[in-house]
């Protein structure tokens, strides 16, 4: 299975998965961030839009909210795509950091479940302290991100970018503000916990884990609002945030065993979307189990 993003003029996308025979197995469209959107406009209804050697025809483009539905009509057989230039074919993505989960686990987690592939290029600590390399990053640090000839880095840029591309990012502005406001409460307990791995780990343990309850509650709450705690932490549908969050809360199962006893919510949230196939796999791999969770830290 291979996927293929096409671009529709400035505020359209689409992305068709293919088969090994060029069959298509599924489709996705919708509409891009009016803060990305370039050059040259939107082609009207019933115009071909090319795209490589292959024109495609696009019926209907109706607006429903932020996203859009796009009926696509291709030249030959019904149902069959004819197969695309290799230019054509969805960029790699490849991941640049330290042998550890840290704070790229998460986007490993979201590229696993939605079946994209990647690439990684660990950098040890001794390759880290030459120092050639951090000169070379924006920031001075990692992660570094790259699909195709984009670079980012910032973990949570890189989150809200493959938010974007793969469509995990609410249904319409309103869900995407709740996902930004979720995403921000799960750094700032990051950051929390990133301070306590580092810092005086022995001596200040205890006291985190008395406060941990009350970083904990505002996602239980945040889950009984929707859908009683038996879907997402917003919306129907899973979100770049979720993988953050879930993230998280994995690592605290670490480092605080009962940390989710007194949030059946949360406990239940963790085991389902754990249980979701393709990152049930990822969960499983040697990659993962094998990759420290706080770097250099021993839990």
């Amino acid at each position: 299975m291979r996927r293929v993003r096409m671009r529709l003029g400035t505020r359209d996308w689409v992305l068709l998965s293919l088969d090994a025979s060029g069959k298509a197995a599924g489709l996705q469209a919708g509409c891009i961030p009016a803060a990305s959107r370039c050059a040259p406009p939107a082609l009207p209804p019933n115009q071909p839009h090319q795209k490589g050697c292959v024109t495609w025809h696009i019926p209907r483009v109706e607006r429903r909210g932020w996203s859009r539905t796009v009926n696509i009509r291709p030249p030959g057989p019904p149902h069959f795509l004819p197969h695309l230039p290799a230019a054509a074919a969805m960029p790699s993505y490849t991941i640049v950091y330290f042998p550890a989960r840290g704070r790229c686990e998460a986007m490993r987690m979201l590229l696993a479940d939605q079946g994209q592939s990647w690439k990684e290029e660990v950098v040890t600590k001794e390759t880290w302290l030459q120092g050639p390399l951090k000169a070379t990053c924006l920031y001075g640090q990692l992660p570094k991100f790259q699909d195709g000839d984009l670079t980012l880095y910032q973990s949570n840029a890189i989150l809200r970018h493959l938010g974007r591309s793969l469509g995990l990012y609410g249904k319409d502005l309103q869900e995407a503000a709740l996902l930004d406001m979720v995403n921000d409460g799960v750094e700032d307990l990051r950051r929390l916990c990133g301070h306590l791995i580092r810092h005086n780990y022995e001596e200040d343990k205890a006291r985190y884990v008395e406060e941990l309850p009350g970083h904990l509650r505002p996602f239980e709450t945040l889950l009984s609002q929707n859908q009683g705690g038996q879907a997402f932490i917003v919306g129907s549908q899973i979100s770049f945030a979720d993988y953050n969050l879930l993230d998280l809360l994995l690592s605290h199962q670490v480092l605080v065993p009962s940390c989710l006893d007194a949030f059946p919510l949360l406990s239940a949230y963790v085991a389902r979307l754990s249980a979701r196939p393709k990152l049930k796999a990822f969960l499983a791999s040697p990659e993962h189990v094998n990759r420290p969770i706080f770097g250099s830290r021993k839990i």
